[in-house]
């Protein structure tokens, strides 16, 4: 008895110790630090608490300190769940959920232990960081993939999820990024909008529970809640002080963000596609791939993160982000849907005259059985419309070669007129719901993406027009609709609808961008489908229907905390009161272009315009490419003014406009300008001078950066100079 007494106390006592050293291996912490130049996320991994995220700012210069910081937050086992890297749902977690599953046997429970990690370095600047987690229970795998962009300090999160379940897994959430702030309170800086009403922003504190960002549009999500915004941290920022993060959602179909402040004051920003109607039953061995989410951080205030960003999308994700851009004239202002090919010679002829480079065809060239006359009807019959062009496209394009110019045209090929001769024949490619009755939005319905044949169709439209016009030099692709009534007669299972509608767009860009290079206008009713997953097939992109120069110098403030100015295309329309100067101006500060009667214009405008492209030709690369600074906020002040310089810091331009127009309101002080050199001397001189004015400015000056940034320059903006360009340059 005392023998098996002994055996027993000696197996319970290798027991625990064999227990202690496994949990003790178990327990075992791993610091993963993913830094940029100035920035680091820094996360924690064991097999116990699975993947936390303790820290996100500014870099520290020892990595090794990095594993002090967990002891620095005091909590009970609650708050260990609160720092979650991509939180599941189901276990012991009470938080909103960055994923969220049912398996196969029905179970609704998930839990996410740390396997592995592995970085993938893709060269000096670019680095792919990948970590492996796992259920230990079901096969079930997500991995969190970590691009960071160093000297940008931008980081892209996505999240790719499978399993090798017998059957299939059900996914009711599936996040992108599930990151977490610690500050003592934040700021969220989002935006609403409308047509011709894009970004406006609104400034609000942030408060304990869930504050969500989303669209459900299925198509333009970014008409009233644009996938982008900021959170400043412990106090609003400035353009030039506080710490600020950027968020970007890369997706052009429903998106949801949600920010949720918890009890201990952490706040958990969960973005990635909405699951909104998309439940997703993901088969074993497939993978589930979510979109990027963008981000980064600013301890130097909006213009530093804005600055960042553009960089980095310049050199990464804007289509050609670096390269040329062709200036035009658009006919829609002129003619509307009234022309026919004696009234495009001429506005042909008038591009050559007002020197840009490309004459735009817009809405109207198309369709016979149901001519494309007014709104109403044509979508999707892309063959040229007889009576209007007898000759056909071809003729056109050959007669702007002769003429000097370039030939582009406008196309809307994700949409159907119910009244065409492509409803007419394929009433099952259209998005609706038979029974019903059909909604429309702007007298339109959507064509259904996700079936192959929708796609080929479209692919074919663009494919079918560049072979047989290959000299075609430009593509305005517009998407007006929304989606009402969703249904799918091609998708046997509906709740996937959304999710293959967006895959099959992609689908279709991705061929038209495997053979064709030119350039392409992201065009939908104005902003309404800008973000960085459309615009790495598109050069540029619409920011508003609305054209009226006071408005833009706003809205075009505001898209340039994400986009940079050569993504932007702005036209010189008749909107507005504002005399040909000051619209012309406004429209320099992205990609120019006009959309007015040339021939109508008086003698003067029209040598103004001349010049302006003349001009706008020898600084576009500056505004295109240069580090851009926000010197004086059209929201709080008289004058807006904006600075674009380059990298070097010897050249810049600087727009200033007149934005309260009350009695005698103007530049009353200097402007402090940003971005210079403090040892470098500098000549300001006025550019873009209306025929017949003169400048007050004195040219013969010259100013160090260091007086320029901490005294300023008055550019003397009144009702009367109500715009002013400055070209500043570095002197011996």
């Amino acid at each position: 008895m005392f023998k098996l007494r002994s055996k027993i106390k000696i197996v319970s006592l290798t027991f625990l110790l064999l227990t202690f050293v496994y949990g003790k291996i178990k327990a075992q912490t791993k610091t993963i630090p993913i830094e940029t130049q100035n920035n680091a996320l820094v996360l924690t991994a064991n097999q116990k608490d699975g993947l936390k995220i303790i820290y996100f700012g500014k870099k520290l210069a020892n990595q090794s300190e990095y594993n002090n910081i967990s002891a620095m937050y005091k909590g009970n086992d609650y708050s260990s769940m609160l720092n979650n890297a991509y939180t599941p749902s189901g276990g012991k977690n009470l938080v909103e959920p960055a994923i969220s599953v049912v398996h196969t046997d029905g179970n609704t429970s998930l839990e996410l232990q740390y396997i592995k990690h592995d970085l993938q370095k893709i060269d000096e600047n670019v680095a792919v960081l990948n970590v492996t987690l796992k259920d230990p229970v079901y096969d079930f795998t997500v991995t969190l993939h970590y691009k960071t962009f160093f000297k940008e300090d931008m980081i892209e999160q996505w999240s790719t999820i499978q399993h090798k379940e017998k059957g299939n897994v059900t996914l009711q959430k599936f996040a992108s990024a599930n990151l977490c702030l610690k500050a003592d309170a934040y700021w969220l800086n989002q935006y609403h909008g409308d047509w011709a009403r894009e970004m406006q922003p609104e400034e609000s504190k942030l408060t304990h529970g869930i504050k969500t960002i989303d669209s459900k549009l299925g198509t333009r999500a970014n008409l009233f809640q644009p996938s982008v915004f900021m959170v400043s941290l412990n106090q609003p920022a400035t353009e030039t002080e506080g710490s600020v993060f950027y968020g970007a959602l890369a997706y052009s179909g429903n998106f949801k963000i949600d920010l949720e402040l918890d009890y201990l004051d952490n706040l958990r920003i969960i973005a990635g596609m909405n699951n909104y109607a998309s439940v997703y039953t993901l088969k074993a061995d497939e993978v589930f791939t979510t979109p990027p989410f963008l981000f980064t951080l600013s301890n130097q205030g909006k213009g530093k993160a804005s600055r960042q960003m553009q960089d980095w999308a310049r050199k990464y994700k804007l289509l050609d982000g670096r390269g040329n851009r062709l200036t035009l004239l658009n006919n829609w202002e002129a003619t509307y849907f009234d022309f026919n090919e004696s009234k495009l010679s001429s506005l042909l002829k008038d591009t050559k005259k007002l020197g840009v480079d490309l004459f735009l065809l817009d809405d109207g060239w198309f369709a016979n059985k149901y001519p494309r006359n007014n709104d109403h009807t044509g979508l999707g019959d892309w063959q040229e419309n007889r009576e209007k062009l007898p000759n056909g496209i071809a003729s056109l394009v050959k007669e702007a070669e002769a003429t000097g110019v370039k030939f582009g045209i406008w196309l809307e090929p994700e949409m159907v007129s119910p009244k065409s001769e492509l409803y007419e024949k394929h009433p099952d490619w259209v998005i609706k719901q038979a029974g019903r009755d059909e909604f429309y939005f702007r007298n339109q319905l959507v064509l259904d993406l996700s079936n192959p044949k929708v796609q080929d169709f479209v692919y074919n439209t663009i494919d079918g027009m560049l072979q047989k016009n290959p000299k075609l030099a430009y593509i305005k692709w517009d998407c007006n609709a929304v989606i009402y009534n969703a249904y799918s007669s091609y998708q046997k299972n509906q709740q996937h609808f959304y999710i293959e509608y967006v895959r099959g767009l992609y689908k279709i860009l991705e061929r038209v961008r495997a053979k064709y290079t030119l350039p392409m206008m992201l065009c939908s009713g104005g902003g309404g489908r800008v973000d960085y997953a459309a615009l790495q097939y598109f050069t540029e992109f619409w920011p508003s229907d609305n054209t009226d120069p006071l408005e833009r110098i706003f809205m075009q403030w505001e898209y340039s905390y994400f986009y940079p100015a050569i993504s932007t295309s702005n036209h010189v329309t008749d909107w507005g009161k504002q005399p040909i100067k000051f619209r012309t101006d406004v429209a320099m500060m992205g990609k120019l272009g006009f959309d007015i009667v040339v021939s109508k214009l008086p003698e003067k405008d029209l040598q103004f315009c001349k010049d302006a492209v003349t001009l706008y030709n020898g600084i576009k690369s500056i505004i295109w490419n240069g580090d851009q600074y926000r010197l004086s906020n059209p929201r709080t002040e008289n004058v807006a003014s904006v600075l674009y310089i380059d990298s070097l810091q010897n050249n810049g331009v600087i727009f200033n406009y007149l934005v309260n127009n009350r009695y005698e309101e103007g530049s009353k002080k200097p402007i402090k300008i940003a971005g210079l050199a403090t040892d470098k001397k500098y000549q300001i001189r006025e550019v873009n001078v209306y025929p017949g004015e003169k400048t007050t400015i004195d040219e013969t000056k010259i100013y160090s950066g260091d007086f320029l940034m901490n005294i300023g320059l008055n550019p003397n903006v009144s009702a009367g100079r109500a715009s002013v360009i400055l070209k500043i340059e570095t002197v011996n």
